[in-house]
C-alpha cells in the first residue's frame, strides 16, 4: 500500500475531515474527526505534507502540526475553489485542499507565530475602536443636526458640543417635545455622559482643523485649549465653529487604544 505524502484538512470549530493521498495523488483516505482527536490522528501519521486553507484558526493548527515534524502548507481559499469538483461538504473541501496542495504552482501563506498573530490582533483591535468612535460622533453630530445645531467633522469638536448642553441658548432652541429629555434633573446626567465620552475622544486627536464662517460669533468657550465660538449664519442653523486650535494632548498610556499611532 502507497504512503501518504499529502492530508488536505478541512478544520471548522468541531469536526475537521481529512482526506490523504499518496504521491501520484491517488486517494488513500478521507475520514471525519472531532476536535479532541484531531492531534493524536496527525501523531500516528508519517510525517507528510499537510494543507489547510488560510483561515479562522489555521495558524494555530499549523504551529501544532509542524511540532508534531509535519510540513505544514496553508492556501487562500481563493485558490482552493476551483479544485471543487461537486457538491459542497466537508469531505469534498478536504479533497479539493489536498488536491490544491500537488499543484506545482500553488502559492501558499506562512504560518505565522504567536506574536505575529498578536500584533496584529492589536491593529484590529485599535481599528475597531477607531471605526467605532467615528460611528458614536457621528450619531451625535446626527441627532444634534436633527434640532438645527450643525458641528464640524472630528473628535475634537464633541467636547464643545459636550458643553453646549449646559448652555441655556441651546437648551431652549429645541421644542418642548425635545426639550423634556434635557430638563434640569436629566441634562445634568446627560451632559456629565457626552463630557465624559467627548474627553476622550478629544484626547485621541492630534489637534484640530481650522474652520472658518460668515458668522457672527456670540459666546466664545474654551476646550481642551481650544477657543470655539457659536456663530449664527443669516437664515441657516446654528454652526459650531473653531477660532483657534491648539494641538490636544495624548490619552494616558493606560488608554493607548484610541490614540494615534
Amino acid at each position: 500500500m502507497s504512503e501518504v505524502t499529502t492530508i488536505g484538512l478541512d478544520i471548522a470549530k468541531n469536526v475537521f475531515h481529512a482526506h490523504g493521498a499518496d504521491e501520484c495523488g491517488h486517494a488513500l483516505f478521507s475520514k471525519k474527526l472531532s476536535r479532541g482527536k484531531v492531534l493524536g490522528f496527525f501523531a500516528a501519521q508519517p510525517a507528510c505534507t499537510v494543507a489547510l486553507e488560510a483561515c479562522g484558526g489555521a495558524h494555530h493548527w499549523g504551529r501544532e502540526l509542524m511540532d508534531m515534524g509535519h510540513t505544514v502548507r496553508l492556501i487562500p481559499p481563493a485558490y482552493v475553489k476551483p479544485f471543487v469538483t461537486r457538491n459542497k461538504n466537508d469531505a469534498v473541501d478536504a479533497e479539493a485542499i489536498c488536491e490544491a496542495a500537488q499543484r506545482p504552482n500553488m502559492r501558499f501563506v506562512a504560518v505565522k507565530s504567536e506574536e505575529q498573530q498578536a500584533a496584529a490582533l492589536v491593529f484590529r483591535t485599535r481599528d475597531l475602536l477607531v471605526r467605532q468612535r467615528t460611528q458614536l460622533i457621528n450619531a451625535i453630530r446626527g441627532h444634534l443636526t436633527e434640532y438645527g445645531w450643525v458641528a464640524p467633522k472630528g473628535p475634537s469638536y464633541v467636547a464643545m458640543l459636550a458643553d453646549l448642553l449646559e448652555e441655556e441658548e441651546m437648551i431652549f432652541s429645541w421644542r418642548s417635545g425635545a426639550l423634556s429629555m434635557f430638563m434640569p434633573g436629566k441634562r445634568r446626567e446627560s451632559g456629565s455622559t457626552l463630557r465624559t465620552m467627548a474627553i476622550i475622544h478629544s484626547r485621541s486627536c492630534a489637534g484640530a482643523a481650522s474652520t472658518t464662517s460668515g458668522g457672527t460669533p456670540r459666546k466664545r468657550m474654551r476646550t481642551d485649549g481650544a477657543i470655539f465660538s457659536v456663530a449664527h449664519q443669516a437664515k441657516s442653523a446654528p454652526v459650531l465653529t473653531s477660532q483657534k486650535a491648539n494641538a490636544l494632548p495624548r490619552l494616558p498610556s493606560t488608554i493607548t487604544g484610541l490614540s494615534g499611532a
